[in-house]
């Protein structure tokens, strides 16, 4: 019989003989992810459209020109007298013009450059997104099979107690209500296994969705696991962070300005426009109605077009007025996502403080269960504890490996949502994360 003290290398061993060569890491599955998920792709085509969007804006900067080209012919005749002649023309007009002053056309330029900025910050989320996903699928399957080792290893030593108590009711050295409650546990550890191995199958299947992998297999954790503290310990250091970085605050402070340039582009509504504007024109005619000679006609010029809104039915003082509500709307929105993402890095921050907590409370939890199962199981050989009682200190044991096992995933993904609502997560903090795990 296994001593109980000696599973988790037990498992650990078989997990490292059994690990497959095809297992993949945390970084691994995000690379495949990045190239395969939908929704990030989305985003990354909605990056790339906002690019383009944002080169058009400047074009109300650049000189606009233009050619037009023409062909004419004409044929006239008189039943009067006996008239008949076919002229015509060919004529070819190059135009040009170059804005000189359009506050409106400045505005949406910069709203271009701005469109861009706020794209990225746009992509920065789904991508920030991405890696939490990935990583919460990628440990969801991992604790799943976890809990299918301890339950197989639960069912192991049930078996196990069950086989004694039949021995010892068999001798007459026990009772049958042993028998049964043994029976009865290990019924009941069977029926968890059908369910854990149906929740693995259904991670699985979710990880191998998000990543395009076919039986994606992640590498599990190296055991003793040290996680170092949070750096630096202090959450406002962490608050000040996230409104400076996060992705979500600057696209609203964007946003703001945005809606800024916005109102500017009202106000020039009431202000003049000029341009510089240009033609050549070449025609050619083969003759007229009075005349069969063919001559060719050149004209240029170059000037200066001034254009004074004087009054456009109050259009532009009501657009004024809306652009500012909408300003006020972007004002307000930013200091939202302010408030947001403050809380949401304060919880993440004391999210890891407490599970950090919980881990080493659940490491000493997991070494007092085993002293406690070592008690009573010799309690149980010399006769002054009955077989229930090793069942429950077995279940309490294997409850707290699997609940001690969850925290640690738990952990790891906590402190990437720390990083996350501070504005700092990126795929360079899954290094980190893949330094832990088996080789």
């Amino acid at each position: 019989m296994m001593n109980l003290r000696q599973l988790p290398l037990a498992l650990a061993l078989t997990a490292a003989f059994t690990l497959p060569a095809q297992a993949q890491s945390l970084v691994e599955l995000y690379d495949a992810a990045r190239s395969f998920d939908a929704s990030y792709q989305s985003a990354k085509s909605l990056y790339d459209a906002n690019v383009y969007k944002a080169e058009q804006a400047k074009a109300g900067l650049l000189p606009n020109v233009g050619l037009a080209m023409g062909v004419n012919r004409t044929n006239i005749t008189s039943d009067v007298a006996t008239f008949e002649r076919t002229y015509g023309n060919q004529g070819a007009t190059l135009s040009a013009s170059q804005p000189l002053y359009r506050p409106a056309n400045w505005a949406t330029a910069e709203q271009g450059k701005k469109s861009v900025d706020l794209a990225q910050a746009q992509l920065r989320i789904a991508d920030q997104d991405l890696i939490l996903r990935v990583s919460q699928a990628y440990f969801d399957v991992l604790a799943a099979e976890d809990n299918l080792n301890f339950v197989k290893a639960q069912k192991s030593a049930v078996s196990e107690q069950l086989a004694s108590a039949k021995r010892t009711f068999e001798v007459g050295t026990s009772t049958i209500t042993d028998t049964r409650e043994a029976q009865a546990r290990f019924d009941l550890t069977v029926a968890q296994e059908i369910a854990v191995e149906n929740d693995l199958r259904v991670k699985k299947i979710a990880l191998d969705q998000l990543t395009g992998k076919n039986m994606a297999t992640p590498r599990p954790l190296l055991v003793p696991l040290v996680i170092a503290p949070i750096t630096p310990d202090d959450v406002n250091l962490w608050v000040t962070q996230s409104e400076e970085l996060n992705p979500a605050v600057r696209q609203a402070k964007l946003g703001l300005e945005v809606a800024k340039l916005e109102t500017q582009k009202a106000q020039a509504g009431h202000k003049p426009t000029l341009d510089l504007v240009g033609s050549y024109n070449v025609t050619q005619n083969n003759g007229s109605t009075s005349s069969a000679l063919d001559y060719r006609a050149n004209a240029a010029s170059v000037g200066l077009s001034f254009n004074l809104p004087l009054f456009a039915g109050f259009a532009t003082q009501n657009r004024i007025k809306e652009t500012l509500a909408l300003e006020d709307k972007a004002r307000s929105d930013l200091d939202a996502a302010s408030r947001s993402v403050a809380q949401a890095t304060r919880t993440a921050f004391f999210g890891v403080d407490s599970l950090l907590s919980q881990v080493k409370a659940l490491e000493a939890a997991e070494a007092s269960s085993q002293s406690a199962l070592d008690a009573t199981k010799l309690g149980y050989q010399v006769g002054v504890r009955i077989n229930i009682d090793v069942l429950n200190a077995q279940t309490a044991l294997f409850d707290t490996k699997a609940k001690l096992a969850k925290a640690r995933y738990d952990l790891l993904l906590a402190r990437l949502k720390l990083r996350q609502a501070s504005g700092s997560l990126a795929a360079d903090d899954l290094a980190t994360i893949n330094a832990v795990l088996a080789k």
